[in-house]
């Protein structure tokens, strides 16, 4: 598994002998996403509601809220386009009765801390961060304010071994250091790899399904996004509707909402998404009743 210095890639080391013919070794990691996937849905809506930063003490004619995120504007334009749709539902319209700034990193967290301690100094009405652990994590030191659910790697290794697998974990948080966590792939023989869901991940996109084809891992992702950029397939959440919940947990905040009266929203929808140009590329062959599981298959 690839993470980010606190986001992942996961792999899965190949055994020695013959290698399977299905996609037994990686379909359990996609498959068994639902708890990873609940927990960052609940960093993702906590991060957003948590930091109501005194909004009585702006001096702002509109309440200002702070949107953070480590992607790129070009990568989350429908993202945000949800998250407006949500803010418009609690009665909040953009450019009139509330302005939003838009800070995204592109894979720098260094700069986090810096950027959270500005927002809070000048007394930004809520600071939210969609989908991103390392800056709900700056946002709290910097508020100290809310406790958050943050998404965790601890239990990984032992659910990989209650299922005959080993589960290697590696970090990265720059394109250098994604090429390097594949070198480590192919110098270990993994069989297969899990990209965690995190937005700098998304944004290189077209750099992970490029490696994985170069070195011929199999790899599965938490978002279509990364499947419709020739990643082999993503088991996750729908992406844009947890946005539009941050939209309408940040609007109930700007209304007076107590973050810790609002309740955790747990996502319904899931989609299982499979590229059946990559598979052949990689030559694999997809049993017939997983395609038939897909919600959608890119052929």
């Amino acid at each position: 598994m690839i993470r980010r210095r606190k986001a992942d890639i996961r792999s899965s080391p190949r055994k020695r002998g013959p290698r399977a013919t299905d996609c037994g070794p990686w379909i359990p990691a996609c498959a068994g996403m639902n708890g990873i996937e609940r927990r960052a849905f609940i960093t993702l809506l906590g991060a957003t509601a948590a930091w109501p930063l005194a909004a009585h003490a702006q001096q702002s004619p509109v309440p200002v809220i702070a949107l953070v995120n480590p992607g790129s504007r070009e990568a989350s334009a429908s993202r945000v386009a949800a998250f407006r749709k949500g803010l418009g539902e609690t009665g909040y319209l953009e450019g009139q009765n509330v302005a939003v700034e838009y800070h995204w990193v592109s894979g720098e967290y260094d700069r986090l801390p810096t950027l959270m301690a500005d927002l809070v100094r000048r007394r930004v009405a809520v600071i939210a961060t969609p989908g991103s652990t390392p800056a709900a994590s700056a946002a709290k030191a910097a508020t100290n304010a809310v406790p958050s659910a943050e998404a965790t790697s601890r239990e990984l290794p032992e659910a990989a071994r209650a299922i005959g697998l080993q589960i290697q974990i590696l970090n990265a948080s720059t394109s250098r250091e994604i090429e390097a966590a594949f070198a480590a792939l192919v110098r270990d023989r993994a069989d297969a790899l899990f990209v965690a869901p995190d937005s700098f991940f998304i944004s290189r996109r077209v750099q992970f399904a490029t490696l994985a084809a170069r070195h011929g891992i199999p790899a599965a992702y938490g978002t279509r996004e990364e499947v419709e950029a020739g990643g082999l397939m993503s088991y996750g959440t729908d992406v844009s509707d947890m946005w539009r919940q941050v939209g309408i947990y940040a609007g109930q905040v700007l209304k007076g909402a107590k973050p810790a009266d609002l309740p955790v929203v747990q996502p319904t929808k899931f989609e299982f998404v499979i590229n059946l140009v990559t598979a052949r590329a990689l030559g694999l062959e997809i049993p017939p009743a997983l395609l038939a599981r897909a919600d959608e298959v890119i052929e």
